[in-house]
């Protein structure tokens, strides 16, 4: 029990990096089962996938309350929980998700690779994570998926959305047909059934500010690329944790090839200043990705916010349930007035509020696409539809500290709203 102890406590501390009390839902559902696809969950920034050891100690999803995806299988769900790169850029870590699901090499596309000065080509997977996903059943329907991110999971999967949809012109342009990924070449958008994001920071976060102030930026990006290049290089490597960095020869493939040079690929790595997770959770970052991504008309939106603080004399302070090891970042989220000059977001009244590490007003959807408040009788493809905004923190929402009847009661009316979606 102390060894558990001692990893929630290390948990806390990586939800604290990365940049939910949840609702009670009534035991029998209103939504009526249609059809079955399977759900991908897909973690977020220091996170991890099913497939880690790590994960059979502290279960990303579910955390504290035990595995999510264990329970979701018991109540009749087919879920996946995805490993995709903890420190990966949205793209990097859409080219390895799409070539875990399929059953592939990962290809990060030849323009991108060139651009970004890394290596085309990642490790294979053998065995697809979803069988026959994208192919006619027998019944001449496309097998489809859901997906399900926390965090800059959500960025995730939007990305992924986004090339199965419309491909990339660059990577069409810099490669020939017969060498090209399938996921460049677009025209797969159905796919996918529905996007769920939950604390996704669709619009940045505030929290980027006081840490640029401290220069705690650069030193957590740094620090971080020195401990999963020495993680990563050891034998824990592939058995408990998982970097996904072998494509700036950071880190070894497990159970193939040896990384580079340690100070070589450290420094190709830093040198690379846009293809990363910490930049694209940057305001500048995420402008960029909000230009290039759009919602799909052929999709389900679903996004959840959540918020841990009360408003209090015009500010917003962390509740005392906030985890201790973020209470510090909801509060200068709560009570730090910023102007964005990259976004323009105006970071005060309504956009105070915040799960301790997103602002709960840019969890919402994005700023630049179509919304609306959800309404089981109106849903719609092609559209945000906002969800209730729910109590909690950062790490709530995927169950850490949190109650275990209220963390499966949440995810099983998610997965059972999911199902029901009309064709």
């Amino acid at each position: 029990m102390k060894l558990k102890k001692i990893i929630c406590t290390i948990v806390a501390a990586v939800i604290a990096m990365s940049s939910f009390s949840v609702s009670v839902f009534a035991a029998d559902s209103k939504w009526e089962a249609k059809n079955e696809e399977p759900f991908i969950f897909v973690h977020g920034l220091n996170g991890w996938g099913g497939a880690e050891g790590i994960n059979g100690v502290i279960p990303y999803w579910g955390a504290t309350t035990g595995d999510l995806m264990d329970y979701l299988r018991g109540e009749g769900y087919e879920c996946y929980s995805a490993s995709v790169g903890p420190l990966s850029s949205a793209w990097d870590r859409a080219c390895e998700l799409y070539a875990q699901l399929t059953g592939t090499t990962v290809d990060y596309g030849e323009a991108h690779s060139k651009a970004h000065n890394h290596d085309r080509y990642g490790r294979t997977f053998y065995q697809p994570l979803v069988q026959d996903w994208g192919e006619l059943d027998e019944n001449g329907k496309i097998q489809q998926i859901h997906l399900i991110g926390h965090s800059f999971g959500g960025t995730t999967s939007r990305m992924l959305v986004h090339l199965l949809g419309k491909g990339s012109a660059e990577e069409m342009a810099a490669t020939p047909s017969d060498d090209i990924s399938p996921l460049f070449t677009g025209g797969k958008s159905d796919w996918v059934k529905s996007v769920t994001t939950i604390c996704t920071p669709h619009n940045s976060a505030s929290v980027y500010y006081p840490l640029e102030l401290l220069g705690l930026d650069v030193f957590v990006q740094t620090f971080s690329y020195i401990y999963a290049g020495t993680m990563g290089r050891s034998y824990l490597n592939g058995r408990i944790v998982d970097f996904y960095l072998e494509q700036f020869g950071l880190t070894d493939i497990p159970g193939g090839e040896k990384a580079d040079n340690f100070f070589v690929a450290l420094n190709r790595i830093l040198e690379n200043k846009e293809d990363s997770c910490q930049y694209d959770l940057t305001p500048e970052g995420t402008k960029k990705l909000n230009e290039k991504l759009s919602v799909n008309e052929d999709i389900y939106y679903f996004s959840y916010a959540f918020s841990t603080t009360n408003e209090v004399l015009g500010v917003h302070l962390p509740s005392i349930k906030t985890n201790p090891v973020i209470y510090l970042t909801s509060l200068a989220m709560g009570i730090g007035k910023f102007t964005d000059p990259v976004l323009g977001t105006v970071y005060d009244g309504e956009w105070l509020a915040n799960d301790a590490l997103v602002n709960t007003e840019s969890a919402k959807y994005p700023l630049d696409e179509p919304h609306k408040d959800f309404d089981s009788e109106n849903i719609e493809r092609g559209i945000w539809h906002v969800m209730p905004v729910e109590r909690g923190d950062h790490g709530t929402a995927i169950g850490l500290f949190a109650d275990a009847g209220e963390t499966h009661g949440f995810y099983l009316e998610l997965c059972e709203m999911l199902n029901a979606l009309p064709d």
